[in-house]
């Protein structure tokens, strides 16, 4: 079977709305008026869509996105790496407080072009890096955010090790993440929370206490 276009399935199956938190940008999201909020995995999957992560503004990332814009002092002129950036919301954030180069990070080609769209929506411009990055460094790379990556066991512990390896690199790590299951209980310091309202269709509750941390070196 054909794969389905992305730039065609995102534009046709997602709405333009503004994340609760953050009404200065604009997203392509699933909402319940879009087709995809109602699609099984199973009937994305016969369309050659992989799972479509990049259709909500997760709570970790609306929290970060918001501290970005809120402290752009934090990213002003200097070169971001956003990794697992999904829809691209706090790269475009990062890019929209004034950072000098905002690289977003994701290896699902439906992410990539919603972050291309969603960038063009908000006026940015990004640089989307569609390969797995984790195990590098790039000397280029200032300040590193990440939102929202701690869902599974195994890939948390390896997205850890290697934000915990460029934080003692001397880069600025900035993780958002409403204190899911795999998120470590050591090395990170909190920096700031926000409540997030949600849905229950995409989390177990209707408010999340999101907090943004900064990882810190490997002891």
């Amino acid at each position: 079977m054909k794969p389905a276009d992305p730039g065609r399935f995102i534009q046709e199956n997602t709405a333009i709305e503004s994340p609760l938190l953050l009404p200065e940008l604009r997203l392509h999201l699933a909402s319940e008026i879009t087709p995809i909020w109602e699609a099984s995995e199973a009937a994305l999957a016969e369309q050659g869509v992989p799972p479509p992560f990049w259709a909500f503004a997760w709570a970790g990332g609306q929290a970060l996105a918001r501290y970005l814009l809120d402290h752009p002092e934090t990213v002003r002129g200097k070169t971001v790496l956003d990794f697992a950036s999904g829809s691209g919301l706090s790269a475009i954030a990062a890019a929209k407080a004034g950072a000098k180069r905002v690289i977003a990070n994701e290896i699902d080609g439906f992410a990539a072009e919603a972050i291309r769209l969603n960038a063009a929506l908000n006026g940015v411009s990004l640089e989307i890096e569609e390969r797995d990055l984790v195990g590098e460094s790039d000397p280029a790379w200032e300040t590193v955010i990440a939102g929202d990556v701690c869902y599974e066991k195994t890939p948390s512990e390896r997205f850890m090790r290697w934000l915990q390896g460029l934080a003692g690199e001397g880069r600025e790590v900035l993780m958002g993440d409403p204190l899911r299951t795999y998120l470590p209980r050591s090395g990170l310091e909190r920096v700031i929370a926000y409540s997030v309202k949600t849905t229950r269709e995409i989390e177990d509750t209707d408010l999340r206490n999101a907090v943004v941390w900064r990882v810190l070196p490997d002891a």
